[in-house]
């Protein structure tokens, strides 16, 4: 198993260098990055452009207009902008540097994850990353917590009664849950119960009401739980169908085979022969893929579901970085949930061996 996690741990560098690599290729031949964004909102200024760079090399532009009696339409901003303003801005945002030399610069950063500093905000992206990172992983592991408590149960119980009644009406609401987004739910709630057209039970936004940080902590760990509601209950209705199926499938594989048979001839009760024998092989899949569950949830739902209820998490921060094209942060994020991805996955497969230690991956090779 040594050799095994040496192997998986020293394929992080060449799959982070190729997910970087790719995705910095596809930005330079993206529309609309940071430099003509800041073209496109001072020209919309109508005034000359005053430039200035900081020792960091972040730039800060503003617009005055000319003097003269002409219309708007006169102003040397809505005009065209002077090449050396451009130059100034492209050098201040770092564009003046070719493209290979930007990205070589950009991983001997990431080495010791010094993302530089957001082309809008001012600050550095570590910082911003380290900030609403705590939001992200809280949404998505009580998602995934839940999402476990509820699905294991409900397939376990799907399982013993397969072909009832109960089994059908379900899958029926399995089925909606498995069609239909979580970020869809998640409008719909707020539609329904955060004040949208219909009750105003829970709060829209946020995860804690203003003030709350100066009130006692039970009554702190209450407002949070209650912000918490709606966004969770969004991300496990659109979660749990997967792994409900998934535990009523291994049940319903692992009841058929002899040594559940030869335990209930032998008189064990049904009790013990579906949790004593059963539960431990049926689940090795189901606790095992827990890691990837959660960063399954991070990755993709809880993204959306941040930016519906407006949770200052990784999600709405990658969101609007996506929008204003500033790239260390774009580039920031994805480095630290794709290092995240790798490393869970890695603590995936350990946890396969630690359940069940017939499982021996360098026999694989």
């Amino acid at each position: 198993m040594g050799a095994y996690l040496l192997r998986r741990l020293a394929l992080l560098v060449p799959t982070l260098f190729g997910i970087i690599l790719i995705n910095f290729v596809v930005v330079q031949f993206a529309p609309g990055g940071p430099v003509e964004q800041m073209l496109a909102e001072l020209r919309g200024q109508g005034g000359t452009v005053i430039g200035r760079v900081s020792g960091e090399g972040q730039g800060e532009f503003t617009a005055s207009p000319q003097g003269g009696d002409g219309p708007a339409g006169n102003y040397r901003g809505a005009r065209g902008m002077d090449p050396a303003v451009v130059a100034e801005i492209e050098r201040a945002f770092g564009f003046d540097k070719p493209a290979h030399e930007r990205f070589w610069t950009m991983l001997k950063g990431y080495l010791t994850f010094d993302f530089g500093e957001s082309l809008f905000q001012g600050r550095k992206v570590i910082d911003l990353l380290l900030e609403k990172l705590p939001v992200s992983v809280s949404l998505g592991l009580w998602s995934t917590l839940i999402i476990y408590l509820v699905s294991i149960p409900l397939g376990i119980h799907k399982a013993v009664r397969d072909g009832t009644r109960f089994d059908a009406w379900t899958s029926g609401v399995v089925l909606v849950g498995y069609a239909v987004p979580g970020f869809l739910f998640a409008i719909l709630l707020v539609v329904l119960f955060a004040g949208g057209s219909f009750l105003q039970v829970f709060p829209l936004r946020g995860l804690g009401s203003s003030g709350s940080a100066d009130w006692p902590f039970w009554q702190s760990a209450l407002d949070y739980a209650w912000h918490m509601v709606l966004p969770t209950t969004a991300l496990v209705i659109g979660g749990f169908a997967g792994l409900t199926m998934l535990t009523k499938n291994s049940f319903l594989e692992e009841i058929g085979k002899q040594y559940v048979l030869t335990a209930r001839a032998k008189g064990a009760d049904e009790n013990r022969v579906l949790y004593g024998h059963v539960f431990r092989n049926a689940m090795l899949l189901i606790i095992a893929g827990f890691p990837a569950a959660f960063i399954g949830i991070l990755f993709t739902g809880a993204l959306l579901v941040e930016i519906v209820f407006s949770l200052d998490g990784l999600g709405l921060l990658g969101f609007e970085a996506a929008i204003r094209r500033d790239y260390p942060i774009m580039f920031g994020t994805l480095y630290i949930f794709t290092l995240l991805g790798l490393v869970m996955q890695i603590v995936g497969d350990v946890t396969y061996t630690l359940i069940d230690p017939r499982i021996d991956f360098e026999a694989r090779r």
